[in-house]
């Protein structure tokens, strides 16, 4: 390591007070400055920090924005999820391979530009999209592509590459994105409704916190996450925890393929979400807050910092929170560096703790030893929106909305084969197919709702009710005209699935790679109605084992597709009349020998 290199890791390590719990803050740092994590720099951190150095390289070696390879001074990440791909992401990759002379994985021979692939960047309703650094580029083209790739080596500043800027706050001088919001519908508008700054939490704290934990039970809100943990319960079990030190975590690490409500909610709404935070914590006792951001919407940060500048400045945050003796409260950003995996709270606590995003077993959970330990409070961005709402206009104005079991609204992010993709806020127990109308999808032959961790719904399904009791999601809702490849639509899934994996655990870990392996032989024409029923077998088998929620929904793009379109499965596998398995691809197999010995096998390509 050169004395300039170590001389700027110090320097790093000293501006994060040598902290190991700030080691996120401290790799991302490093990675910016020295276009890579090295094994000596990370040797040199573990010093610093005092810190054993395995636990710095398992923290440097997890994150997918982290190498140890250098890196270009820029860095192209082309987003590589399903409805990108479908959008021609595939072809755009292709034009800046050609355009820069490398492939993915590598960088220009000048060092500037590194080409690579990422997972989902929340732009599926702009796509394809790509990241440059931290500056999003949306709606490219194979054209756009090459100009992109001109552009930077004329001038290699990225941002200069925002030639025009999106709606609302994505045009504020601290964000100067070219990201459109898309928000499309609400109606009625919980998230997106005018409100005036303050007036909630000056409401709040003029209540005792057994109230506002009681008005957030009444309107029987349940986390919109998901998984619909009731959350009165959730903040009523931390507040009743042992402990002086208590934290809210919000969850703005929205990561999975086809999400992107958050990242609107964020740009435009960025006050209710901290006075959420701030309401939440006032409920719970806690002082401390932590929004944990995504890598990917980074180019956020600035501007969130400065909403919560004025908030401090406002007396909205700080000593005496909205006037009341006593309570203090702050919240601070955690950036994350690429990990689906850290949108489940366990791992998401473990990666504010400067640790691997590796979820933790369970109990004890969150709410009774969470962040450092502490009772912790994790909600995500809209729960706490939603939190804002009831405090100002009471649950019961909340509660009116929605179904039996699932109350008020929720936001989808749309995307796919329709007409207008982008975010829609709806009642629960609208249909699927209301949404699909209002999303001009009249066409859709499969939608994927809830993420790819969801359910694959045919059409005879679109009267389904979007709600916990029926079709359960976080958000993401993703259209799949006639013409499109359904099988390879759950390929794409699982691919994504077990590049996520945390490799914790076995099932998992391994059992997402046969299934890739097994669907490769029915995509290649060599599958046999068995291979249907080993699919079966095995998904429910990971569903099952598995440590954590990923691995325990990896496999519903199989299973869920399974049950509801037998015939394109029946369609892609095939039983020999002969008795034969086609499970062996003879002519395959002895392609390399053929090379070798410069002659074809003739038994080969007569028995195929």
């Amino acid at each position: 390591m050169t004395p300039e290199l170590e001389s700027a890791v110090r320097e790093i390590c000293a501006a994060h007070d040598r902290d190991p719990l700030r080691l996120m803050d401290i790799l991302r740092a490093v990675q910016q400055r020295c276009g890579s994590i090295s094994s000596p720099i990370i040797a040199r951190i573990a010093a610093e920090l005092r810190i054993p150095r395995v636990r710095v390289e398992s923290t440097a070696t997890f994150y997918a924005f982290f190498t140890a390879q250098p890196t270009g001074r820029i860095v192209i990440r082309v987003c590589n999820d399903v409805i990108d791909e479908l959008q021609g992401g595939q072809r755009v990759l292709a034009a800046f391979e050609q355009e820069l002379g490398i492939r993915v994985g590598e960088t220009t021979p000048d060092g500037l530009i590194t080409l690579t692939e990422t997972a989902c960047i929340g732009m599926c309703d702009q796509a394809p999209a790509a990241l440059v650094n931290d500056v999003v580029v949306t709606r490219l083209s194979t054209d756009r592509a090459r100009e992109i790739v001109q552009a930077l080596r004329a001038n290699p500043d990225p941002k200069a590459l925002v030639t025009r800027l999106g709606d609302g706050n994505n045009g504020h001088a601290l964000v100067g994105a070219m990201v459109e919001n898309n928000l499309r519908y609400a109606e009625p508008a919980y998230v997106f409704s005018p409100l005036a700054r303050g007036v909630a939490l000056s409401k709040a704290v003029a209540m005792s916190p057994a109230e506002i934990i009681r008005a957030v039970k009444v309107s029987r809100l349940r986390g919109r996450g998901g998984a619909g943990f009731p959350t009165g319960m959730k903040w009523e079990f931390a507040r009743a925890a042992p402990g002086d030190r208590k934290f809210i975590v919000c969850n703005a690490d929205e990561g999975e393929p086809g999400t992107f409500k958050d990242r609107v909610i964020l740009t435009e709404c960025p006050d209710r979400v901290f006075a959420g935070m701030t309401i939440a914590g006032y409920a719970i006792g806690a002082a401390e807050g932590v929004l944990y951001l995504r890598a990917e919407y980074a180019y956020l940060r600035a501007f969130l910092e400065d909403v919560l500048a004025r908030r401090r400045a406002e007396g909205l945050l700080g000593q005496s929170v909205a006037g009341k003796a006593g309570f203090n409260f702050d919240i601070r950003i955690q950036m994350g560096a690429g990990a689906y995996i850290c949108g489940e709270e366990t791992a998401l606590l473990n990666s504010c703790e400067g640790l691997r995003g590796d979820p933790r077993n369970r109990p004890p959970f969150p709410a009774q030893r969470g962040y450092l330990g502490c009772p912790t409070v994790v909600n995500n961005v809209e729960t706490l929106c939603k939190v804002v709402k009831i405090i100002q206009d009471g649950p019961a104005a909340f509660a009116e909305h929605g179904s039996a079991g699932s109350s008020g609204t929720k936001l989808l992010s749309i995307s796919g084969d329709c007409k207008r993709p982008g975010v829609y806020e709806v009642a629960f127990g609208v249909t699927l197919r209301h949404v699909l109308e209002l999303c001009g999808a009249e066409d859709a032959a499969a939608v994927q709702v809830g993420g790819p961790s969801g359910q694959l719904v045919p059409r005879s399904q679109y009267d389904r009710k979007i709600c916990y009791d029926d079709l359960a999601t976080g958000g993401s809702v993703m259209v799949f005209g006639p013409q499109r490849d359904l099988v390879h639509v759950v390929r794409r899934y699982l691919d994504f699935f077990a590049e996520e994996s945390c490799g914790y655990c076995t099932p998992c870990r391994v059992g997402t790679r046969l299934l890739i392996e097994r669907l490769a032989h029915i995509q290649a024409g060599r599958g046999s109605p068995d291979d249907l029923a080993y699919l079966e077998e095995l998904g429910q088998t990971i569903k099952l084992t598995s440590r954590c929620g990923l691995g325990q929904t990896a496999a519903n793009p199989v299973l869920t597709s399974l049950k509801n379109f037998p015939e394109v499965w029946a369609g892609r596998v095939r039983a020999r009349s002969n008795g034969h398995q086609p499970g062996f691809d003879l002519s395959t197999a002895v392609g390399a020998a053929e090379l070798i010995v410069g002659r074809r096998s003739a038994h080969a390509h007569a028995a195929s």
